[in-house]
């Protein structure tokens, strides 16, 4: 499987000649979708869920499809009639060739003040990969690769380390990275590769590796 970063949250898979995005939110290119058969959102936050990269990619494709939670069905799905499909926690299906679990319910505490709002994993082919979306969701089952969101107004790097600890992936790629700046990178690369326990690894926007 080829996985490539797109800035932010956003990751494309491709295999067998079939492609999946996952997150094209608002930091993430505009061309983030298009030329994939499926799209998966996490939740309904900008910088995950963006209406227009998400039109893009299904006006290129018309037989491009979405997975998503009710909160972001419920704000597309009238344009694109029998396209997008709303799912949620232990729900399996397949997408364009991707064996795909959903993982998780609730979008991670900002602030106690901050309602919650719901927010969903996606397992890939069995564990090959788990992008969590803004959550620290642990899947029952082990992870081989992990999309680590390592910088958010919900998080700080203790309960980023302790999460690589208990998922125990065989390497783990940042996401959810937009807003750390240069200066910081290698101190959440020395610390999370130091004490994570995993193969910490990071592309840069566009940059691929087959995992």
């Amino acid at each position: 499987m080829k996985l490539t970063k797109k800035t932010h949250a956003c990751v494309r898979l491709e295999k067998d000649g079939r492609t999946l995005v996952i997150d094209p939110g608002t930091f993430t290119e505009e061309d983030a979708a298009i030329g994939a058969e499926a799209i998966l959102v996490t939740h309904e936050h900008p910088d995950h869920f963006n209406e227009e990269r998400l039109r893009a990619g299904l006006e290129a494709d018309p037989a491009a499809e979405i997975w998503t939670l009710k909160s972001v069905a419920e704000k597309i799905s009238a344009a694109f009639p029998g396209r997008v499909h709303t799912v949620g926690h232990g729900d399996t299906f397949t997408a364009a060739g991707f064996d795909v679990q959903v993982h998780g319910e609730l979008h991670a505490v900002i602030h106690p003040d901050i309602p919650r709002i719901t927010n969903v994993g996606y397992l890939i082919d069995g564990g090959t990969v788990f992008h969590p979306g803004d959550a620290l969701t642990v899947p029952d089952q082990p992870v081989e690769t992990l999309m680590l969101p390592v910088m958010a107004p919900w998080n700080k790097i203790a309960e980023v380390i302790e999460y690589v600890r208990e998922v125990k992936p065989a390497r783990a790629y940042d996401i959810h990275d937009a807003l750390l700046t240069d200066l910081a990178r290698p101190i959440y690369d020395n610390q999370i590769g130091a004490l994570g326990g995993t193969e910490h690894l990071r592309l840069a926007p566009g940059a691929s590796a087959q995992v």
